[in-house]
């Protein structure tokens, strides 16, 4: 029979156990990006970039012809990780950059979540060999996009058909915090959420304004 234990489920990120990979945030890439509006797919990279600052996540941001086409990656995850060496590509696939397998295994964990652009090239070929390799993988589905609404479902369903564990920008968020009690992380997580949390975010400004609400406090 089983018990219940008050302990996180194993499935379930915490702030240590993996590395976040940031893929191709870039205004050419952004440009033909139709399955999600472009200022909604900014904010959400920046809240994924701004949530691992907080949490220190180990965090590889990396990008494809910077200066020759794409141009560069979106200021909010600059300004996230002001400075991190960008590893700018030729590869579609990251997962075929050398430099990439360097930082990936100098970092030494086996658990990896990602986010970029476009969700069928350059989310699906990394991730297909990430897990080919035996490591467990995670996309925010959310901070990726296509060029079509088509393009990012099919690419979401053959990930997830693989083994890949989808989830949101402000799920990620929320789930490294996981206890409103954490102070050492409260008021930076709140932040996050208030800047670029959406509605969530709204309802936060305006319950600490008007209350000076506490979650769990």
């Amino acid at each position: 029979m089983a018990q219940a234990v008050a302990a996180p489920g194993k499935t379930l990120l915490s702030p240590q156990d993996h590395t976040l990979i940031l893929i191709d945030h870039q205004s050419q890439m952004a440009f033909a990006t139709k399955s999600i509006d472009a200022i909604e797919l900014r904010n959400n990279a920046a809240l994924v970039a701004h949530a691992a600052k907080v949490f220190g996540v180990s965090t590889i941001v990396t990008s494809v012809a910077e200066k020759s086409f794409s141009g560069p990656v979106f200021d909010e995850i600059k300004e996230a990780f002001p400075n991190a060496e960008v590893i700018d590509r030729t590869t579609m696939n990251t997962w075929e950059d050398p430099r990439i397998a360097v930082r990936v295994n100098a970092i030494g964990k086996s658990r990896l979540v990602f986010a970029g652009l476009w969700t069928s090239v350059c989310i699906v070929g990394p991730t297909l060999s990430a897990i080919d390799q035996g490591f467990e993988v995670y996309v925010i589905a959310d901070a990726c996009g296509d060029v079509s609404d088509e393009a990012h479902q099919r690419a979401m369903e053959r990930m997830v058909q693989a083994g890949v564990r989808p989830m949101t920008s402000l799920q990620y968020l929320l789930e490294l915090q996981r206890d409103w009690a954490r102070g050492e992380t409260y008021d930076a997580t709140v932040g996050v959420a208030k800047k670029y949390g959406g509605g969530y975010g709204l309802g936060l400004i305006y319950a600490k304004t008007m209350f000076n609400a506490q979650e769990g406090h």
